[in-house]
């Protein structure tokens, strides 16, 4: 994927023309899922954290419920994000993986504790996701194209 006007695509109206990427690639270019989404994300505290990783995996119930794949994976992408950004902070002061000079700094355990109980909010609905029979098929069968 790349920041170019595919990104101006609704892929609700357009599914056809998404990619799964790797990891959490187009999270924030991904419409209308990402207007629907990024607002319930959060990893500022444990709450905003539990609200924000229920709500989302409220959505992927509702895109599933709607045969919405994009959706679907598109929260997952969410789920993802907030597990791995709050270990990030949860292994490195300021969520800094790198100092000013490029060298990566060592990682310390655990740094910021709630920040590790944020990341185990969002795994746990990420575990949900991705263990989904329907999830795994739509996947599978979204890549084999």
């Amino acid at each position: 994927m790349s920041d170019g006007p595919e990104y101006d695509v609704d892929f609700r109206a357009h599914p056809e023309e998404y990619e799964i990427g790797r990891g959490e690639e187009g999270a924030f270019k991904i419409q209308p899922y990402k207007d629907e989404l990024l607002p319930l994300w959060g990893i500022k505290t444990l709450e905003d954290a539990e609200e924000g990783a229920e709500a989302i995996y409220e959505r992927f119930r509702e895109y599933k419920a709607r045969e919405e794949f994009v959706g679907m994976d598109m929260a997952r992408k969410y789920l993802q994000m907030g597990w791995t950004r709050s270990l990030r902070y949860a292994k490195y002061p300021g969520g800094r993986k790198y100092d000013d000079d490029g060298t990566e700094r060592e990682p310390q355990q655990w740094y910021d504790e709630e920040k590790y109980r944020i990341s185990q909010v969002y795994r746990e609905y990420l575990d949900r996701v991705e263990s989904d029979p329907e999830y795994q098929r739509r996947r599978e069968a979204w890549e084999d194209g």
